[in-house]
């Protein structure tokens, strides 16, 4: 079987499992999702998700983020950790979104990287499920499953994005890059691959 091959039977099977996989994150537009994910680095999605009502309450969009106290957003997102860090980013992303963009997030990787402490696979995850298009999000255990399936042979984000964008179906990337997150934490863990419960045995070259 072809890596295209293997990557579209992936694709039907993961969908089969997770029909309904979406961002665990919860946002109301591209501003909060873009905000929320720069939050999930070295955190949990669940706690992001308890900390971001209090901080979108204050500072529901880039106008107001832009115009935040350091020290109140410190407070507000302090268990997220590294959260001197993000408060910074987080004031820099309002202010470049306000200024540069007129308030409105971009719809491009190249744009959204432009924006402080925002990387590839945050860029990628706004430009897929906030404006619908192709998107590869190099989450963790989406680069261990396609390492295991034997589509790419690399950890490095970028090179595994863009090998698995030829090999993807570009309408389908975006959600499999969520069912992949969800399968990595069900059945194909980072501590051990649960292959006598897998779906992809009969694609997975481990299994053959």
């Amino acid at each position: 079987m072809r890596k295209k091959e293997r990557a579209e039977a992936a694709v039907k099977l993961l969908e089969q499992l997770y029909p309904d996989a979406v961002c665990s994150l919860q946002y109301t537009d591209a501003f909060q999702l873009l905000i929320a994910t720069r939050l999930s680095a070295q955190c949990t999605d669940k706690r992001v998700n308890m900390v971001t009502p209090a901080l979108f309450d204050e500072f529901p969009d880039a106008r107001s983020m832009a115009s935040a106290d350091l020290s109140r957003v410190e407070e507000l997102i302090k268990t997220c950790g590294l959260y001197k860090t993000k408060a910074k980013d987080l004031i820099g992303i309002g202010k470049m979104i306000t200024e540069e963009y007129g308030g409105v997030v971009p719809d491009t990787v190249e744009e959204l990287t432009r924006l402080p402490g925002v990387g590839r696979k945050t860029a990628n995850l706004v430009c897929g499920d906030i404006y619908g298009k192709p998107a590869v999000v190099t989450d963790t255990h989406f680069i261990r499953l396609c390492n295991r399936l034997g589509l790419v042979d690399t950890t490095d984000p970028l090179k595994v994005e863009t090998e698995m964008r030829r090999l993807l179906p570009p309408d389908k990337s975006n959600d499999f890059c969520h069912r992949t997150v969800l399968f990595g934490r069900d059945v194909c863990t980072a501590r051990k691959a649960n292959c006598d419960e897998c779906v992809l045995n009969g694609i997975c070259p481990k299994k053959l």
